[in-house]
């Protein structure tokens, strides 16, 4: 993935004061961590996937500046984020000189990449998706107080390692997953996460792949 594309994105002001801000609300109402950490990884890991897949070099790029702006809508509100997010970033990509066109795939990818209302159609989209549910790890998880933990808290707490694999000749995507189960029950993981992990399955689908799933060296999904 070309670095320039994607250093643009990020050296953009607004950008950064759009995450801040969107972490901060977020911090605010009791989630998980969404901020310049979260951005990096899904925009590292949707180019990744794209990159691996031998998707076209425009694909990975993309996939980069989408993964980063990704969350930017939920200072707005953490409801409907998606669209506010896709919309915030349309004013980032055209005042970086990006094209109608790409812009509107990178609109596409963002304003999809949530449960409550998918369509995917291109393979931008389908990367960003993977990579954002990919994010489950401890370092993600602000409250301190082990007493005070909600479910959210405990599963995320719980998983000391998270790994995507990519498998291009056999057309595979693996998450790779270690859990402490003195901290959460396997169980609790796909009470909270199911949904999400049937999302990545569809979304590995559309890039003409499997998708499958290993907590603590045994194979889920």
């Amino acid at each position: 993935m070309s670095d320039k594309i994607l250093q643009q994105i990020i050296d953009d002001p607004r950008a950064a004061v759009y995450i801040d801000m969107a972490d901060r609300h977020l911090e605010q109402i009791g989630y998980t961590e969404h901020g310049r950490r979260h951005a990096m990884f899904v925009s590292q890991q949707a180019g990744y996937i794209l990159e691996k897949l031998n998707f076209p070099e425009k694909s990975t790029q993309l996939a980069g500046a989408a993964g980063f702006l990704h969350d930017i809508g939920n200072f707005i509100s953490r409801n409907g984020h998606n669209l506010f997010s896709a919309f915030l970033a349309k004013e980032i990509m055209e005042n970086n000189g990006f094209s109608i066109e790409d812009t509107a795939v990178v609109m596409s990818a963002i304003g999809n990449h949530e449960e409550e209302s998918v369509e995917i159609t291109n393979e931008v989209t389908a990367a960003i998706i993977i990579a954002d549910k990919a994010d489950v790890h401890r370092s993600r998880v602000r409250n301190r107080n082990f007493i005070s933990f909600d479910i959210h808290d405990r599963v995320n707490y719980a998983v000391t390692q998270s790994k995507l694999e990519i498998d291009p000749e056999k057309k595979e995507i693996t998450l790779i997953m270690e859990i402490d189960t003195e901290i959460s029950e396997v169980v609790e993981y796909f009470e909270i996460f199911l949904s999400r992990m049937l999302l990545c399955k569809k979304a590995a689908e559309y890039l003409g792949t499997k998708f499958s799933m290993f907590i603590n060296n045994v194979k889920l999904i």
